[in-house]
């Protein structure tokens, strides 16, 4: 029930119906008897000036979550940036200080690590592939790195999108091996599709059958798409003998990071 009372946080993007965040944020919120609740705003571009300029007044709005396509473009209309949402150029989730000073900060990598360390998976040493350095994939990219990931793989249809990645973790990580390109899956400890290939019901696999026959089974393959649960490639990852982790389980690794940010949950849930 929301009430006059109602403390609210948001989540921001377009198109936004398929997003988990307002339904694990509000059973939480509803579990542990707190007067909040998140609410979901599909914005069109043109409003976001707009729209930065209410969260400053909105008093009872403690702060929003960022998901596609906004993350780099409010990062920029921001009052102060974590270090690494700086680095990345790009936000996840934005607090409101009293005073109505916007703050961002960018806490998909630390989920999706969350996530991989529930499969089992450290980074420190191991070798990585990340599909699709937009957004998503730079902060998971970015989050391996700082985890002591030893050699990173990027690949993605844009080589501007590769070149301004790589050139972001060279500077951050002197110690991380980077690539872009690679014949086999064979070698490589941890597959990432960080791009919204696979979303939907279209069957679409972000790499070919045939390059997805060369892993190995001792390889976590995770994928950032929630809808469907299980992609295409988490389906074909699974029937190889992989260890998957899915879009929803780095979604809900995700809500204390975000909670905590805007003080609304403790880090740890």
């Amino acid at each position: 029930m929301i009430r006059g009372s109602t403390e609210l946080v948001a989540i921001v993007g377009s198109p936004i119906a398929q997003v988990k965040s307002p339904e694990n944020f509000n059973t939480w919120f509803a579990n542990n008897a707190c007067d909040l609740a998140m609410i979901p705003i599909d914005l069109q571009e043109t409003a976001l000036g707009a729209f930065v300029e209410n969260l400053r007044g909105w008093r009872n709005l403690r702060g929003c979550v960022v998901t596609v396509p906004y993350k780099q473009v409010l990062a920029t209309r921001l009052d102060g940036l974590s270090e690494r949402a700086k680095a990345l150029g790009s936000v996840n989730v934005i607090r409101r200080e009293p005073d109505g000073r916007l703050l961002g900060d960018n806490v998909d990598g630390a989920g999706f690590l969350g996530a991989a360390r529930l499969q089992g998976f450290v980074a420190s040493g191991k070798r990585a592939l990340v599909v699709g350095c937009g957004g998503v994939g730079s902060a998971i990219a970015y989050a391996l790195g700082e985890a002591g990931l030893g050699q990173i793989t990027l690949s993605d249809p844009s080589a501007e999108r590769v070149g301004a990645l790589g050139e972001v973790l060279g500077k951050a990580f002197a110690e991380l091996e980077i690539a872009t390109q690679y014949r086999s899956l064979e070698d490589f400890d941890l597959v990432v599709n960080a791009s919204p290939v696979g979303m939907g019901n279209n069957g679409e696999l972000p790499l070919p059958s045939t390059l997805l026959e060369t892993l190995k089974t001792t390889t976590l393959v995770a994928d950032v798409v929630t809808s469907p649960e299980i992609t295409p490639l988490l389906h074909q990852a699974r029937e190889r003998g992989c260890a998957i982790q899915t879009g929803v389980q780095m979604a809900f690794a995700q809500l204390g990071h975000l909670g905590a940010f805007m003080g609304v949950t403790p880090l740890e849930i």
